[in-house]
C-alpha cells in the first residue's frame, strides 16, 4: 500500500511540474493606439500644472458649492438601481471566476450506496433464493491535467470579464453622477426661467392695471397717445407670458420625476437649494491625451474584454492537444456491515485517462476561427473606445470655450434690452412714443433673459461633460462610495492584484 502512495506522489508532482509549463495561444499585448500630442481647445483656463491631476481626482460636484446637489449625488450612488445592477453583474462573473479557477484543482467527491436483493440460486444448489446486502462508500479523485494552459486560458478570460464588470460598474457610477448634476442644472435653470416669466406677467398685469384706470378716466386717450390696438397688445403679451407659467412648472415637475429616478426614489419635489445664478465654477482639469487610456473606465473595460477575448484564444487551441486526466478511488466494500472496517474490506484504484482529436470536421478549427474573430471585434471596440475619449474631450472642450463666449455676448444683448426697455418707458412717459415700442422692448428684453438663463445652465453642463470625460481618480472614490457587490473583499484582492 505505502508504495502505491508514493506512486501516486510521483505522479502529482510530474503532474503539477508540467502543468507549470506555458501555455498555448498568444500573451496580451497592449495595441498600440495614436494619441494627439495635446488638445486642440486647451486654453488659459485650463489647469495644467501638478495641480491638474489633484483637481481631476476631486469629487467635482462638490467644486458647485451647493448642499442639495451633493445629498443628492450622495444618495443616487446608494439607491440608484442602474448601479445596483451593475454591481449584481460584478457578483455574477466573480461567480463565474470560481467556477473557473475551481478546474485547477483536483476534484474530490464522497460516494455510498447501499444494495439488498435476492440472488439467483441456480448455481447455488438449493431451492432457495439468497438475500445478500452490499455496502459501498468510496472517496474518488479526479484531475485534469493543464498540460497546454487550457484551464489557465479559460482562468485569465474569466478575470478579465471580472475586471471589465467592475470597469462597466464604474462606467456606471460616472454616467449616473453626471446625469444627477446635469438634472439638477436642469431644474435650477427651469427655477430661474419660472421666477422671470412670474416677473415679467406681474409687470405686465400691473401696466394693464395703470391702463384701465386711464381708459376709466380717459387720461391720454382722448389726446390719441394710447389706443385700444396698444392695449390688445397689452393683454396679448400679457396672457403669452401667464402661458409660460404652466409650461416651466411642467418642465419642471418632470425633470424632478426623473432626477428622483436617478436617485432611487418615488417621484416627489427636489429640495431647493442654491440659485444658478450662486454656483461656483469648477476648475478645469487637464492632462497628456496619454493618461486618458489609464482614467477611463469605459477604456479600461474595453482593454480587459479585449485581454479576455486574447485569452479564449489560447483555451481553443488547447482543444488541438490531448486532454490528460488522473483519477482514483479510495474505500470501503462488504456485504456485512459488522465487517465494513475489516481491512479486508478496503478497496482502492488509481487510474489514468487521455483524449486526444483524431477527426472532428474542422470543428476545432472552426471554435479557433470565432474565437480570433472575436478577438478582432475586441481590438476594434477598444480602439473605438480610444478614439471616442478624445472626441469626448475635445466636445467637451469646445463647447466650454465656445459657451462662455456666447453666455458673454448673450450678457451683452440682455444689458442692451434693458436699456432699450427703460428709455422706451421714458420715451413713453414723456409722450415722445407709443406703447408700442414699450411692448417691444419687454418682449425682447423677456426672451433675451430666458435665452441668457438656457445658456447659463448649458456652460454649467460643459463642466460636468469636462469631468465626466476625463475621469480621474474621482470616478474610483465615487464607486466606493457607491452600491458594492456583495462579497466585494474577495473582489477587491482579485483586482487589487490585476
Amino acid at each position: 500500500m505505502y508504495k502505491y502512495f508514493i506512486v501516486l506522489l510521483k505522479v502529482l508532482v510530474f503532474a503539477v511540474f508540467i502543468a507549470g509549463c506555458s501555455a498555448v495561444g498568444p500573451d496580451y499585448e497592449r495595441p498600440e493606439t495614436v494619441k494627439p500630442a495635446d488638445w486642440k481647445y486647451k486654453d488659459s483656463v485650463t489647469i495644467s500644472d501638478s495641480t491638474a491631476m489633484a483637481v481631476a481626482d476631486t469629487s467635482w460636484w462638490k467644486l458647485f458649492g451647493d448642499t442639495t446637489l451633493n445629498n443628492l449625488i450622495t444618495t443616487g450612488l446608494k439607491e440608484n438601481t442602474n448601479i445596483k445592477l451593475a454591481a449584481a453583474r460584478v457578483e455574477q462573473y466573480m461567480a463565474y471566476y470560481g467556477v473557473s479557477r475551481a478546474a485547477l484543482y483536483p476534484e474530490v467527491n464522497l460516494n455510498g450506496s447501499s444494495t439488498t436483493g435476492q440472488f439467483s440460486s441456480t448455481n447455488t444448489g438449493t431451492d432457495k433464493n439468497p438475500t445478500k446486502s452490499v455496502f459501498n462508500l468510496n472517496i474518488s479523485v479526479g484531475w485534469e491535467l493543464d498540460l497546454w494552459g487550457k484551464i489557465r486560458r479559460t482562468n485569465e478570460s474569466a478575470r478579465a470579464d471580472l475586471l471589465a464588470s467592475e470597469e462597466s460598474r464604474q462606467s456606471m457610477v460616472l454616467l449616473i453622477t453626471s446625469q444627477i448634476a446635469s438634472s439638477y442644472i436642469d431644474i435650477l435653470t427651469l427655477r430661474r426661467q419660472l421666477e422671470i416669466t412670474k416677473y415679467t406677467a406681474e409687470i405686465r398685469e400691473y401696466a394693464m392695471m395703470l391702463f384701465r384706470l386711464m381708459m376709466l378716466f380717459r387720461l391720454r386717450f382722448d389726446k390719441g397717445e394710447i389706443s385700444n390696438i396698444q392695449v390688445s397688445q397689452l393683454e396679448s403679451e400679457y396672457w403669452t407670458a401667464m402661458s409660460q407659467i404652466p409650461y416651466y412648472e411642467n418642465l419642471i415637475a418632470q425633470a424632478e420625476n426623473n432626477l428622483n429616478l436617478l436617485i432611487g426614489k418615488n417621484p416627489d419635489v427636489i429640495p431647493k437649494g442654491n440659485v444658478i445664478d450662486s454656483l461656483s465654477i469648477p476648475k478645469i482639469p487637464s492632462g497628456l491625451p496619454s493618461k486618458l487610456l489609464e482614467r477611463r473606465p469605459d477604456i479600461r473595460n474595453a482593454e480587459q474584454l479585449l485581454i479576455s477575448a486574447n485569452a479564449n484564444i489560447g483555451a481553443v487551441k488547447a482543444l488541438y492537444y490531448p486532454t490528460i486526466s488522473l483519477s482514483g478511488v479510495l474505500g470501503i466494500a462488504s456485504n456485512d456491515l459488522t465487517t465494513i472496517l475489516d481491512p479486508a474490506a478496503l478497496v482502492w484504484n488509481l487510474g489514468g485517462n487521455i483524449a486526444a482529436p483524431l477527426f472532428n470536421a474542422g470543428k476545432i478549427s472552426s471554435k479557433v476561427k470565432v474565437s480570433e474573430a472575436q478577438k478582432k471585434q475586441a481590438l476594434f471596440t477598444y480602439i473605438n473606445a480610444v478614439r471616442s475619449a478624445f472626441r469626448d474631450v475635445e466636445n467637451a472642450l469646445v463647447n466650454r470655450s465656445k459657451t462662455e463666449s456666447q453666455l458673454y455676448m448673450q450678457g451683452k444683448v440682455v444689458d442692451s434690452y434693458l436699456v432699450y426697455s427703460k428709455l422706451s418707458k421714458m420715451n413713453f412717459d414723456e409722450g415722445v412714443s407709443s406703447y408700442i415700442e414699450v411692448l417691444d422692448a419687454e418682449r425682447s428684453l423677456f426672451s433675451s433673459q430666458l435665452q441668457y438663463v438656457s445658456t447659463q445652465g448649458k456652460l454649467l453642463k460643459s463642466y460636468i461633460d469636462l469631468y465626466s470625460a476625463f475621469a480621474g481618480g474621482w470616478v474610483t472614490k465615487a464607486s466606493q462610495d457607491a452600491a458594492m457587490p456583495e462579497d466585494n473583499a474577495e473582489i477587491k484582492e482579485v483586482i487589487q492584484n490585476k
